[in-house]
């Protein structure tokens, strides 16, 4: 049997411990860390990051396989800052039945009548700062775009109007920057200034959920309204205390992920122009004017293969992990229990077996004829299998909004002298926060 490749160490005991934190931040900081160890070690490769022996996987067959065993042989996991940050009774922490039942109930909030009501608020969140940033001009477009998800992801799954003009915004940013860092609780620190702000946030949302209560109408058309009136198999109400955890779980996930994958649209709409106007023609044939609404979007098949292609060049997220909970055996490597493995989405989708010149942005690849010939889970930007992201059509529909509106009404051209070079953590952005100007056309 042939043992998982190793990365050559140091011998003595505080070189290797040296190297250990120095490979973990050179994770965390180094775009390129996967990507020079592919090159070198090949598909499948081992190094050690967050404390822990970790497996690298990387491409269709590693994802089909990972996928397929959740939980015969690996189980969800997550480096030990994100997990004491997201909490143990977030969706993402939790396993089993009990992940099962919630999934099932948070999924709701997700499904076609639900997001069909989302539309008009999304609409008008998006359209109010349409007009702003035409006032504006020229900005810095992520930040902007930080607080136009962070507004339409308070609005829709905890009913908060206005969210970025309150503390709630400063302490979200705080608790995001510490999600993905090595877990240092000195104060001053990002980990320690993020745990202080995830209890300030934990507290507003119990203060949502007391004001919630004592209302006598039920609200189930966000998140909230859902998981206040669930009720676990013996009819028991969810705990405040899981709500909370919930709720942070969800704002993360329907706002840091969606930032990334909105500005990466828009700086590659601005890269290429033809690609973008043709998205137009697309929205003049359509001859929809005021009246964007689910059914509406989903005739957008060019936008669409354009969202696909954005979503496969720069995914907004980098893979995930699994904890090998029984020793197992995978193209002949053996994968030790106790050990992790971490499914690399990113150098999955530039597989040159599956994307011939994976590095152009080429939206036809996701055309109905080529589209067909893809393998599955060669194309995983919201992951896969049972933990598959439940608000992954939340997203969609999100983009692809803003995208109509954007092609249809607005033109905007990159300024000079900005580094466009991606940084990752905790999701890819432009290092300048993508400066354009911008106007109506």
């Amino acid at each position: 049997m042939r043992k998982v490749i190793h990365e050559s160490k140091p011998n003595s005991s505080w070189k290797i411990w040296l190297t250990l934190v120095g490979v973990t931040l050179s994770f965390l900081g180094d775009s390129n860390f996967i990507e020079k160890r592919q090159n070198r070690y090949g598909d499948l490769f081992k190094t050690h990051i967050f404390g822990r022996p970790t497996i690298i996987f990387i491409g269709t067959q590693a994802n089909r396989f990972l996928f397929a065993k959740e939980n015969q042989y690996f189980a969800a996991t997550w480096p030990y800052s994100t997990r004491v940050l997201l909490g143990p009774a977030s969706l993402a922490m939790q396993s089993g039945e009990i992940h099962r039942s919630r999934r099932k109930i948070i999924a709701q909030a997700f499904q076609p009548r639900a997001l069909a009501g989302y539309v008009p608020a999304m609409k008008a969140i998006t359209r109010r700062y349409l007009q702003k940033w035409e006032n504006m001009g020229t900005l810095t477009w992520y930040p902007e775009m930080r607080q136009y998800t962070f507004d339409i992801a308070c609005k829709l799954l905890v009913g908060i109007d206005g969210a970025t003009e309150t503390n709630l915004r400063d302490w979200f940013e705080e608790w995001c920057n510490g999600l993905f860092t090595v877990p240092l609780g000195l104060p001053g620190t990002k980990f320690s200034r993020a745990l202080k702000c995830r209890q300030k946030l934990l507290d507003r949302i119990e203060a949502i959920i007391e004001e919630r209560s004592k209302q006598k109408q039920s609200h189930p058309e966000d998140a909230l309204g859902l998981l206040l009136q669930a009720r676990d198999e013996d009819g028991t109400p969810l705990k405040v205390e899981e709500i909370k955890e919930q709720i942070l779980n969800l704002l993360f996930a329907g706002h840091e992920t969606l930032t990334s994958s909105l500005t990466s649209l828009c700086l590659k709409l601005a890269q290429y122009p033809h690609i973008k106007e043709k998205a137009k023609t697309e929205q003049d044939k359509l001859a929809l004017e005021d009246n964007l609404t689910l059914d509406n979007l989903k005739q957008m098949t060019y936008l669409d293969q354009v969202m696909k292609e954005v979503l496969r060049v720069v995914p907004p997220v980098g893979g995930g992990f699994r904890e090998v909970i029984q020793t197992c055996e995978f193209q002949g490597y053996q994968l030790p229990k106790g050990w992790c493995v971490f499914y690399q989405i990113g150098r999955t989708h530039l597989d040159e077996q599956v994307y011939s010149h994976p590095q152009y942005f080429d939206p036809e690849r996701f055309g109905p004829q080529r589209e067909k010939d893809k393998p599955p889970f060669s194309h995983i930007p919201f992951g896969g299998g049972m933990r598959e992201c439940l608000g992954k059509e939340f997203a969609r529909l999100e983009i692809k909004l803003l995208a109509a509106e954007l092609v249809q009404n607005y033109e905007w051209e990159l300024l000079p002298n900005q580094d466009l070079q991606m940084t990752t953590i905790p999701t890819p952005r432009p290092r300048d926060g993508l400066r354009v100007n911008f106007h109506r056309r």
